[in-house]
């Protein structure tokens, strides 16, 4: 079991609680991890182990809402448009190739580019090419044809972020 590849599903980004559009768990995770280290490492250094804690704690309610504002910025359905529309003006686009194909390429990009945030994307090329070859993401595209779709989502995604 533990060498079956994973699956991977289109993520239509829905609030577990009310099915609307437009959730980012993970986002506010990353960002409440990232901001409670941060806080309480501050904290612990002006009043020591209590201000640590409690640094640690209103770092991880800030960062949980930075994380998921940067989160928020990334919408998988405006993704799926945008590549939808745009991967046939790309300069590795094959006609005989349909946007479904490209389509898992795009996300994991996208996706990518959100789990490794503090790397290049040729810093992190490696993890994505183990990633996309361990997985099931109803693709034929190999990891060298994948590749430059990846880098156009992770890229993309790049330029959102810096607004």
């Amino acid at each position: 079991m533990a060498d079956e590849p994973k699956r991977v599903e289109r993520d239509l980004n829905e609030d577990p609680i009310t099915g609307e559009h437009g959730a980012h768990p993970i986002g506010a995770g990353l960002g409440a991890a990232a901001g409670g280290a941060a806080a309480g490492a501050a904290g612990g250094a002006v009043a020591g182990p209590a201000g640590a804690v409690v640094g640690a704690i209103v770092g991880g309610i800030a960062g949980g809402l930075g994380g998921s504002a940067l989160e928020e910025q990334i919408d998988p359905t405006v993704e799926y448009a945008h590549w939808e529309g745009e991967y046939k003006n790309r300069p590795y686009y094959d006609p005989d190739t349909e946007y479904g194909t490209y389509a898992p390429a795009y996300q994991h990009g996208w996706e990518g580019r959100t789990r490794y945030g503090d790397r290049s994307f040729s810093d992190a090329e490696e993890d994505l090419k183990r990633e996309w070859e361990e997985t099931i993401h109803g693709s034929t595209l190999d990891w060298e044809t994948a590749r430059p779709a990846t880098r156009d989502a992770w890229e993309r995604i790049d330029n959102i972020k810096r607004g």
